[in-house]
């Protein structure tokens, strides 16, 4: 089976909740895992975490199934690509639930032909506005509520990328 390399963060959960984290990151990746909680500063008593992984295609979404639906925690998750496998990127947040979607080669998102189509098809009949349904899809709604967290903090860890394949 072919392995990727991912990486979780999770921006911010309770103290309470941090071993769980913890424990479930740890059964879906099927080792011990003991994350680095760092405090959360655009949470009031959170703590924020990162740990890169690497494991078999498809973990991200184990990850993603064993956290989510936990009341205030927010993460995103990412799996980088393999020749057999698209990069992938989980986004979760208490109000807003689960948001999944395909990244490319330069980090984009991409967005299938037929999500595109059944977009234009809903805006054609009235059901809903082609602008707010591309910013579904595209996770506008993630973005601007993670993007606090992600930002929060001095000292905070920052991945610099020295080169795109």
């Amino acid at each position: 089976m072919a392995t990727t390399h991912g990486v979780v963060q999770i921006h911010s959960a309770p103290s309470a909740l941090c071993p769980h984290v913890d424990w479930a990151v740890g059964g879906a990746l099927g080792v011990p895992v003991h994350l680095d909680w760092t405090p959360q500063p655009a949470a009031r008593a959170s703590y924020r975490a990162e740990y890169t992984w690497t494991a078999p295609v498809g973990t991200s979404a184990k990850l993603a199934s064993a956290l989510k639906g936990w009341q205030r925690l927010r993460f995103e998750i990412t799996e980088d690509a393999t020749a057999h496998s698209e990069a992938v990127r989980y986004s979760y947040t208490p109000a807003l639930g689960i948001f999944h979607a395909s990244i490319g080669l330069h980090g984009d998102i991409m967005i299938n032909e037929g999500r595109l189509n059944a977009a234009i098809a809903a805006d054609a009949l009235g059901r809903r506005s082609l602008h707010d349904t591309i910013a579904d899809l595209l996770g506008t709604a993630w973005d601007a509520e993670l993007e606090v967290f992600r930002q929060a903090g001095d000292g905070a860890h920052v991945r610099w990328l020295h080169q795109v394949v």
